[in-house]
């Protein structure tokens, strides 16, 4: 079949909305942080920001505010949670960054959790739901308070989705600015991890990270309707691919890898396979008699055809020197500082390269594009 091809506009300006996608990943989260800087001083402002976890919270710090304070309120953030713990000295570094990061499990991060006294009981002591957890995250509330404009969040300038999994039901439920009015007990459910964090109220229902049930919140753009053109970045805290693991050490990073990339490609490969069916079905409704178009049952079936196209810019983060599976609470100054600038330097790249500024088959709706086969190694000081 012989459909022609069509070229977006994106060397002006990217057609439909502009979407920013950020995954789950603790203090991995810096990266996305670097990537919404090189994003703005490029003059991308996003029209909708989704995320799960720490991407939630980057996500409510950016749309909960005006654009001129997005960066100082995402950087405030990151410097609270920067840990400058005696625990680290220079020599920790001949031995990897583990022993620093562990020092996080026994005192927390400041502005973000602490230690809950609970814990000491036990496994088995009852807790309640609200307190069962290793951690408060009480910090993080008046941290999130402090910084995030609820009006704002709430005003429509920007709009704004968190995912987190119903406690009891087991079932995702993402909470949208555009449904509903949203506060700082959302943002923190998205990012109740358990049992690290205690579950998070909200109208009488208690939920978790939204980790835990999908970490790659992408599947809220493609099953959005109305469906709308648009350029989405991605931001993907984990690496899908990795080596084989040779010890028991390699096999936890690698683990933890798999278990949140949350089979991020796997989705987006399905999700092409559909929108490719919804063209044909346009494409094959506008070659029927105009007869038929009248039909009820025609029209029914027409109605399943979509006409829209999604470039999706996948920005995969890099491996730090030395990194494990403890790397997603390495709150260390050097590791957020490295991750942010790595994140940056990503967009960047693929900003001046405008992949999405390309030919387009008139049946194809998700078009991906990769700024590299493998993410850069970035050495940790």
């Amino acid at each position: 079949m012989n459909i022609m091809t069509r070229r977006s506009d994106a060397s002006r300006k990217p057609v439909g909305q502009i979407v920013l996608v950020l995954q789950g990943g603790g203090a991995l989260g810096a990266y996305q942080a670097g990537v919404y800087q090189g994003l703005s001083e490029a003059g991308i402002q996003p029209d909708w920001v989704i995320g799960t976890s720490i991407g939630a919270i980057n996500a409510a710090l950016i749309a909960g505010n005006k654009p001129a304070d997005r960066l100082d309120r995402l950087k405030a953030f990151w410097d609270r949670v920067t840990m400058r713990s005696p625990l680290r000295a220079p020599w920790m570094s001949l031995l990897g960054n583990t022993l620093s990061n562990l020092g996080v499990l026994a005192q927390g991060v400041p502005g973000f959790f602490r230690p809950n006294p609970d814990a000491a009981w036990g496994l088995h002591f009852p807790a309640g739901p609200g307190l069962a957890a290793y951690y408060g995250t009480d910090p993080l509330r008046d941290t999130l308070s402090g910084l995030i404009d609820i009006e704002r969040l709430n005003s429509g300038a920007m709009r704004v989705t968190v995912g987190a999994v119903n406690v009891k039901s087991g079932e995702m439920r993402y909470f949208d600015s555009r449904d509903m009015r949203l506060a700082i007990p959302h943002v923190m459910a998205s990012g109740a991890l358990p049992p690290a964090f205690p579950a998070i109220e909200i109208e009488g229902e208690h939920y978790w990270d939204g980790g835990i049930y999908s970490n790659t919140p992408i599947e809220v753009v493609f099953d959005d309707m109305p469906r709308r053109d648009g350029l989405i970045f991605a931001v993907d805290l984990w690496q899908p691919h990795g080596d084989l693991p040779e010890t028991l050490w390699q096999a936890m990073t690698r683990h933890k890898d798999i278990q949140y990339s949350s089979r991020g490609l796997s989705h987006v490969a399905r999700q092409q396979q559909l929108h490719r069916l919804r063209h044909v079905v346009r494409e094959l409704t506008a070659r029927l008699p105009k007869e038929m178009t009248g039909d009820p049952m025609v029209a029914e079936l027409s109605s399943y055809g979509c006409g829209s196209t999604m470039h999706l810019v996948r920005l995969l983060a890099p491996r730090l020197d030395r990194e494990d599976h403890t790397k997603d609470i390495d709150f260390s100054a050097e590791g957020i500082e490295l991750r942010w600038q790595a994140g940056y330097d990503y967009v960047r790249r693929a900003i001046e390269k405008k992949p999405w500024d390309c030919e387009v088959d008139a049946l194809t709706g998700v078009l991906i594009h990769e700024a590299h086969e493998e993410p850069t190694m970035v050495e940790h000081a």
